[in-house]
């Protein structure tokens, strides 16, 4: 359907919401709902942490799918693009009733309709650059609603940031071409590199999508783009041939211009660096060179809507906010997000599932907290990824101390391949480091205390929680423990963060000095 046939007044409609619980779906729930629309939804029963934010907004959802949920004064329906109108009874329903249907991305789309829109593109760094030009449009008082794909600690815990309606910036997806139903003025082209090989079977497939949306910018539109990321600068070059009316802007270390990255250096727990001729340096205080770009990205778009708004660049005022707000930034659910400390142990969650994004994180934890030993847990997701990215993801860890693989984390969309599994990822790992010790916890449980006492050591566990009892016993004083992936190993760090905060572990009584 559409986006243009999307309704231009929410206020007072009726719509209901399948897949209420994913995260854009309830972002977009809390926008609806500021907008003055009465929303209803489904979902499945297993508790998220969006329950709260949904229950906050007083929004009731089914913990089933039954088309007796679809009644005749539903104006309209939207659903989760993990939901098929053919197979799920309430949009079954929802059809037989004439009742418009909506995807996400459509309705995302439409709501890019009423506001001057910017949408934040890339294989990776989406989230996080969202979040932080959230965080300089709230400082700077620009009217602008911000839609995250992910909690943000600086929105409250939710997911967006609604401080007026005059702009609108949101995160925007590549996968099947989603991010196609946005119909921005900005476009934030954070990077671009093979990903999502079920659907963009080569790097030209994925890097011409990101093509036709930029492309898709009206005349006088702006395309700001990472000038240190191969992919994003080829992409604006080749806009760049046939569309010269736009505004290409570039930040970054090599970046040309105001948006230059300079003086940057890593102290233990700060990111120190300033852009372009601006008067004072910015301080991150999360881990990552990659998150300084992120944050560059985020000053290049805000700057830009606020040059919009009033007819100025910053300032020198302006500059100071920036600086004390991204000084607060504290990062983004399952964006190396902290969750849990004990003892100097410190276990951190991060979504990153594709090979690039592994090395970043991990390269930034190590400068960033440079004395500490890093146990990465890492579960990789989705067959045709692993598998076309087998060795790169081998690679991206070398910079892991300890390393705990599992299971493949299959995609609703796929099945298992026959001789293709978590444990070729082990062995190629352990090919690939074969003087550190390495032990698969499934088949060689009594010599689990073989390798307590390693510095470095490799394990396998088809299941991330039958590891928690290895971990117990092998975390130190000091360690960080971060999971990856967009798996289900998160359930890990949390079950090791409870255990350690109830157990009585005698070894890690020892000092640790930071």
């Amino acid at each position: 359907m559409h986006t243009a046939q999307f309704p231009t007044t929410i206020k007072g409609l009726s719509i209901y919401l399948v897949g209420a619980k994913g995260t854009g779906m309830t972002a977009l729930a809390e926008i609806l709902h500021n907008k003055g629309a009465k929303l209803t939804g489904s979902d499945v029963p297993d508790v998220f942490y969006t329950d709260s934010i949904l229950h906050s907004l007083g929004i009731p959802v089914f913990e089933n799918f039954d088309a007796r949920h679809v009644t005749s004064d539903i104006d309209l329906v939207i659903h989760s693009a993990a939901y098929s109108r053919e197979t799920n009874p309430e949009l079954r329903e929802a059809n037989a009733r004439n009742i418009p249907i909506f995807t996400y991305p459509e309705a995302l789309g439409a709501l890019s309709l009423h506001s001057r829109s910017a949408g934040i593109a890339g294989v990776h760094g989406k989230t996080t650059t969202t979040a932080m030009a959230g965080i300089l449009i709230e400082a700077l008082s620009i009217p602008a609603s911000v839609l995250a794909g992910s909690a943000i600690a600086n929105f409250n815990g939710r997911c967006t940031l609604i401080a007026g309606d005059r702009y609108f910036v949101a995160e925007t997806c590549e996968y099947r071409k989603h991010f196609l139903n946005f119909k921005p003025w900005w476009i934030v082209l954070t990077s671009v590199e093979s990903d999502h090989q079920d659907y963009f079977p080569t790097y030209e497939s994925i890097r011409d999508a990101f093509v036709e949306y930029a492309m898709s910018l009206p005349i006088g539109g702006n395309l700001i783009f990472c000038a240190d990321q191969k992919g994003a600068t080829e992409v604006a070059a080749i806009v760049l041939q046939s569309r010269n009316d736009l505004h290409f802007v570039e930040y970054g270390f090599s970046a040309r211009g105001r948006y230059k990255i300079k003086e940057y250096k890593t102290s233990e727990g700060e990111n120190t660096f300033v852009v372009g001729d601006a008067p004072e340096p910015l301080k991150l205080h999360v881990p990552g060179r990659h998150l300084v770009l992120d944050a560059v990205a985020a000053i290049a778009l805000v700057e830009s809507l606020r040059l919009d708004q009033l007819g100025a660049n910053f300032g020198n005022a302006e500059w100071s906010v920036v600086a004390q707000a991204l000084s607060r930034f504290r990062g983004s659910k399952r964006r190396s997000e902290i969750i849990g400390k004990y003892k100097k142990i410190l276990i951190i969650d991060d979504y990153g599932h594709h090979p690039t994004a592994l090395q970043t994180t991990i390269e930034g934890i190590k400068k960033f907290w440079p004395r500490r030993r890093l146990i990465i847990d890492f579960m990789s997701h989705t067959y045709s990824r692993t598998i076309a990215l087998q060795d790169d993801f081998i690679a991206s860890l070398d910079a892991a101390d300890v390393v705990v693989l599992h299971k493949i984390y299959a995609s609703a969309r796929e099945t298992s391949l026959p001789g293709f599994s978590g444990v070729t990822l082990f062995e190629k790992l352990r090919a690939r480091r074969p003087e550190v010790p390495a032990i698969n916890l499934d088949s060689q449980s009594k010599a689990r205390e073989s390798v307590h006492g390693a510095e470095n050591f490799i394990a396998y566990s088809e299941e991330p929680l039958d590891a928690l009892e290895f971990l117990l016993g092998a975390v130190q004083p000091g360690d960080i423990v971060l999971t990856m992936g967009a798996g289900d190993n998160w359930k890990l760090g949390l079950a090791l963060a409870e255990a350690l905060r109830n157990s009585d572990n005698n070894h890690l009584d020892g000092e640790y000095q930071q």
